[in-house]
């Protein structure tokens, strides 16, 4: 695929990045992180925020998040640590019952684990993955709260914009994927839009959003808290990129979504780190 020439300077928020290009990855397209690295170079991606993909169903994060930040070093990426829970996120009654009598395993995250991710340089921030890692107990969540980094979450149907509402927002910066509307659910996304004027904390990442009215609404009305994800490796940065590029909105929101809100949010992020 041909080099993209843009002019911006681009950071991701949004990449996913597997501990060994030879295991069998549980869900999603394989790459190695020559490739991605490869990619992001051809799309003028400067910098990208990385983290593990889904682990089997009883198994720590632990390892491929070592993983993922050993091989962050000397490349273009920034570690995020993923993390799991016993909690069951969904708002059915059956769940909340369940949640009241849930313990953590010991694969799950707990607060030690927070405090070692959070002071440990290699790692800039958390992920949550709830609709298939659970979501970390209130002990755990206390500890995210109390050391503050940004939480990159994956929302969508099957952990609507409300939940984020309920269960996250005002605890910690949260990077809400998707615009929390994957896949491809508008109302789910203009639902996150609104969430923006009553959270300061909450930002909107843009990979999978591919209605360009939702993306110019975002970027029109909230243009400090867009942040562009790609959703690499399962689409292409440059995919991304031309659908920021297309809208019909000025360039200093756009260069606000490619970089100058992610630096706001991630220290790292900031010019003159790459």
């Amino acid at each position: 695929m041909l080099e993209l020439e843009h002019g911006f300077r681009v950071v991701d928020v949004n990449a996913r990045l597997d501990p060994d290009e030879h295991s069998v990855a549980t869900r999603g397209r394989e790459i190695s992180p020559e490739r991605l690295e490869r990619e992001l170079h051809q799309a003028g991606v400067v910098r990208a925020l990385v983290s593990p993909g889904t682990q089997p169903e009883g198994q720590s994060y632990l390892r491929p998040n070592n993983a993922v930040a050993r091989m962050s070093v000397d490349r273009p990426f920034l570690a995020f640590a993923r993390i799991n829970g016993p909690r069951d996120p969904s708002a059915k009654a059956t769940a909340r019952l369940r949640n009241f009598t849930s313990s953590r395993a010991d694969h799950h995250a707990d607060p030690g684990d927070i405090e070692q991710y959070a002071y440990d340089d290699r790692f800039h921030g958390f992920c949550l993955a709830p609709s298939v890692d659970g979501l970390p107990d209130e002990e755990t969540l206390a500890m995210l709260e109390q050391v503050g980094l940004p939480v990159f979450v994956h929302g969508g149907q099957s952990f609507e914009p409300s939940a984020v509402e309920s269960s996250l927002l005002g605890r910690f910066p949260v990077i809400l994927s998707s615009f929390g509307g994957y896949p491809l659910d508008r109302d789910l996304m203009h639902e996150a839009i609104d969430l923006l004027d009553d959270h300061d904390d909450l930002y909107l990442e843009t990979g999978f959003v591919r209605y360009r009215s939702v993306l110019e609404r975002a970027l029109l009305e909230h243009p400090d808290r867009v942040l562009f994800g790609s959703g690499a490796p399962e689409t292409h940065p440059n995919v991304g990129i031309m659908e920021i590029l297309t809208l019909d909105v000025s360039e200093d929101a756009m260069a606000k979504a490619f970089s100058k809100n992610a630096a706001r949010v991630i220290d790292a992020l900031a010019p003159g780190g790459e």
